[in-house]
């Protein structure tokens, strides 16, 4: 979902597995799906760890527990702490539509999948890659406190632990930053620089 991305400041779900695939993110079977729908992506995120063959949840996985089910909105769950190389595996651009269908905006992770990582900036989700010692002091903390918010602020890429106070700064490429702030997709941009595009054309004609 196109949405503008300025200061996010957000309690949190930690999903404290390192290379969790994208075959965990969202199974295989639901690539076939000709929908676009972000609730059926959303529903299908992390499905086979949320529920048991019987479609029962699975009462010890994380976002079961009382204080992670509640689904995401403004200030409540938008972000993702999570393990390292997140998004491992298959390139599948869905494993990024669920995360996104949740209603996920932001992950946190010591380090991505390149591939993942490209396809979550794609579809509106902010791949923020911190230390290991900061990815550790935001689990303890979270584990601490459930309510415990991390603030993400986006025009100066910074990460906070609003508990502690330590903060790190995050990489962001500069076309994707740009387009991240003000909703714009690769489609949306070239079309906002339309006039520019054809001013360049009409002026290298032979």
């Amino acid at each position: 979902m196109k949405q503008k991305f300025d200061i996010i400041q957000s309690t949190c779900i930690p999903i404290a597995i390192d290379n969790c695939n994208t075959d965990l993110i969202i199974p295989a079977r639901y690539l076939a799906s000709t929908t676009r729908d972000p609730k059926f992506f959303g529903d299908a995120f992390m499905h086979d760890l949320r529920y048991d063959a019987n479609g029962n949840p699975v009462s010890d996985f994380v976002m079961n527990q009382s204080a992670y089910k509640e689904a995401p909105r403004k200030g409540v769950h938008e972000i993702i702490v999570a393990g390292a190389n997140w998004g491992s595996g298959s390139s599948r651009e869905h494993a990024a539509w669920a995360i996104a269908g949740y209603g996920v905006r932001v992950v946190i992770s010591s380090s991505f999948a390149d591939i993942h990582r490209n396809n979550l900036l794609n579809n509106f989700v902010l791949p923020v890659v911190v230390s290991k010692e900061m990815q550790q002091e935001l689990f303890d903390t979270i584990a601490e406190n459930s309510q415990a918010e991390i603030r993400v602020d986006v025009p100066n890429q910074t990460v906070t632990n609003v508990t502690t106070g330590r903060s790190e700064h995050f990489e962001l490429n500069g076309y994707k930053k740009y387009c991240l702030m003000n909703a714009l997709d690769d489609i949306d941009f070239l079309l906002e620089n339309k006039d520019k595009i054809e001013a360049w054309e009409a002026s290298n004609k032979k």
